[in-house]
């Protein structure tokens, strides 16, 4: 039996590299309890419980806390920093037309749903590709 505990764990273990999640690591656990079980233990179905109630009590009371743990930070950049801010029309926009806003010392392409005159004050709403979304700022 142990035999067939030491296969599983090689597969669960290639199955976790080949992964980008957490998929299959307290199954891991789980079959290497059940391996050294399976030394005192004859039962398959005892050893088959084992690996199932482990690995599954494993997961639920590990993987939200791996998952928060592990999961990466988004890091703003240039772009997303922008959101939110005021700017100055430069070059007017219209909806046919690509303008030029300034906003935090920059000058960026922008787009909007409305024209807009130069010297315009404008709020940044979202970004597409390398233009910004601005709409009229509240006077």
């Amino acid at each position: 039996m142990w035999v067939m505990w030491l296969i599983i764990i090689i597969l669960l273990t290639i199955l976790e590299a080949i992964t980008i999640n957490l998929v299959s690591i307290w199954f891991i656990v789980s079959a290497i309890i059940s391996l050294f079980l399976s030394f005192v233990v004859d039962s398959f179905y005892i050893q088959f419980m084992v690996f199932v109630g482990i690995g599954l009590i494993l997961m639920l009371l590990t993987r939200p806390y791996l998952v928060k743990k592990l999961s990466k930070k988004k890091i703003s950049t240039n772009l997303d920093r922008v959101l939110g801010m005021e700017g100055i029309v430069t070059e007017e926009i219209t909806k046919l037309k690509i303008g030029e806003v300034k906003v935090d010392g920059k000058k960026w392409s922008a787009i909007s749903n409305e024209k807009i005159k130069v010297g315009e004050e404008v709020i940044v709403e979202d970004i597409d590709g390398v233009k910004l979304i601005v709409r009229k700022g509240e006077k």
